[in-house]
């Protein structure tokens, strides 16, 4: 009771001061209708023109080529690793943490991670470049380069992939 009583008294000492803010019954009310002085700074802003990117440059050219190459070699030294990987893992599937299958699979596993290395040493240059290019704000090739840092993230992607299936299968992981 006392509490309804303090909060009903709080609620009556705030709303009061809000109270002469209302317009009077009867009274005019403002009007809201746009004032002249409103309108005198409606202006567009000017438009800016951006210029679409040019053709890669030519000194880019060449490490573009050089980084699928070596996302090329990347993505066959894994396919020619995975086969090897898999059949160890599955030989590993019901053997005991720290047993010798199990660490020649992690072995094998190990290996499939390490021929990968060209394709994600490629995907590590090619973002650097494009972040660098992007703050300099160097946009003349810049729709090539992130089409292939598009394709080796999804090549290294793919891969990643199959190496945590392979993790996964293994006890203890």
């Amino acid at each position: 009771m006392k509490r309804a009583f303090l909060l009903l008294s709080l609620t009556a000492a705030v709303s009061l001061p809000l109270a002469g803010c209302a317009a009077a019954p009867g009274g005019d009310a403002p009007s809201l209708a746009k004032r002249p002085v409103e309108g005198r700074f409606d202006i567009a802003p000017p438009a800016v023109v951006v210029a679409p990117p040019g053709p890669l440059p030519t000194d880019l050219a060449g490490r573009l080529a050089r980084w699928e190459s070596d996302a090329a070699a990347g993505q066959q030294g894994f396919a020619a690793e995975r086969g090897t990987a898999a059949s160890l893992v599955s030989a590993a599937a019901g053997a005991p943490v720290a047993s010798e299958r199990w660490v020649v699979a992690q072995q094998a596993i190990s290996r499939l991670s390490a021929a990968r290395a060209p394709l994600t040493a490629a995907l590590a240059d090619i973002d650097r470049l494009y972040l660098e290019r992007s703050i300099d704000e160097q946009v003349d090739g810049l729709p090539d380069i992130y089409a292939l840092r598009d394709r080796l993230a999804d090549l290294a992607s793919t891969q990643d992939a199959v190496i945590e299936a392979l993790n996964s299968q293994l006890p203890g992981q």
